[in-house]
């Protein structure tokens, strides 16, 4: 149904995401999923609150369909007065998330290294990296600089 790449490169999901937004076709059918990781970050010595978008998917035969634009905006309807001030992902092809006002950033991360096979703590990852995109959906502005995930990397 989902792309078999995903799997092929995702064997473990070092944590299970808060919830889910899902979209079913006429027929019942799982045709798009999103999982959310809800948490506190630090932005250049500032806490920030972030929900983080991981792995959004849509089926093959149901792409370019808006399907993807479609959760996008359902989340950031859910944002509306709740206390969060970002969305923030990584993305392999940016497209989508250009398309729907998401920005490329290009900060340096902080994040905790889990070893996806013992599931232990490995190391503390610093560095620039690349396909991390955000779009301000609070009243806190997004600066260059540090960003610490306070955890693991989606």
């Amino acid at each position: 149904m989902f792309s078999r790449r995903l799997s092929k490169n995702r064997i473990y999901f070092k944590q299970l995401p808060h919830f889910r937004f899902v979209v079913f076709n006429d027929k019942n059918q799982l045709v798009g999923q999103v999982g959310i990781d809800y948490r506190v970050m630090n932005l250049n010595g500032n806490p920030i609150r972030v929900l983080g978008l991981i792995d959004l998917c849509v089926t093959q035969n149901t792409r370019s369909q808006g399907i993807g634009s479609m959760l996008l905006l359902e989340i950031e309807q859910f944002c509306c007065n709740r206390n969060i001030d970002f969305l923030l992902l990584f993305a392999d092809y940016k497209t989508l998330y250009l398309k729907n006002g998401y920005k490329s950033v290009t900060n340096k991360c902080k994040w905790l290294k889990i070893d996806h096979i013992s599931q232990i703590t490995r190391d503390i990852g610093y560095e620039v990296i690349d396909g991390l995109m955000n779009k301000e959906v609070g009243k806190s502005g997004w600066s260059e600089g540090d960003l610490d995930f306070l955890g693991y990397l989606y």
